[in-house]
């Protein structure tokens, strides 16, 4: 698929079956996410990739308490990468949100259903969420930017919705 047709029909996904995607598909996807534009490359986002069901429970009960439910927030996608970035850098936000765009986006050509979750700010704000970034060796301040999960639809792909009017404004 050429890039512009994978960057115009790539859709949000929120029913997942919990088939695991391939190692070796998540690696790639993973990849894309590192060629991201950052700030001055300065490569202020790093990556978590949770394939571990307990791992990725324990996460998504934190994430539903921080939302208010008792639902999982994953849609049972059974693949997480969680996007945070280094907040001494002055372009961190822009810098993570681009790693997700890319990771969505790259998902999409290898036949992979994506959506971003929120919530990963207030998550790796919590005293458990700091524990498992000592746990795995990540420090500095560090803010989570969103989770990118992976998985296969579980349903149909949605269509798009009409774009909105002045969407774009000209200046020649």
């Amino acid at each position: 698929m050429d890039a512009i047709t994978n960057l115009i029909t790539r859709r949000s996904i929120r029913k997942f079956k919990s088939d695991m995607v391939p190692k070796e598909t998540i690696e790639k996807i993973i990849e894309a996410g590192t060629y991201a534009a950052t700030g001055m490359n300065r490569q202020s986002p790093v990556m978590i990739a949770v394939t571990n069901k307990e791992l990725r429970d324990r996460l998504s009960a934190l994430n539903a308490k921080i939302m208010g439910t008792d639902t999982d927030p994953f849609y049972n996608a059974p693949v997480v990468i969680i996007v945070l970035a280094n907040k001494e850098m002055p372009t961190y936000i822009y810098d993570g949100s681009l790693v997700m765009g890319n990771l969505m986006n790259a998902a999409h050509a290898y036949g992979i259903s994506s959506c971003w979750i929120h919530r990963a700010k207030e998550e790796f704000e919590t005293e458990e969420g700091r524990k498992l970034l000592e746990s795995l060796g990540i420090e500095g301040d560090y803010e989570g930017i969103g989770h990118c999960i992976l998985g296969y639809a579980d349903c149909d792909e949605p269509a798009p919705s009409p774009r909105k009017e002045n969407y774009v404004y000209w200046a020649e």
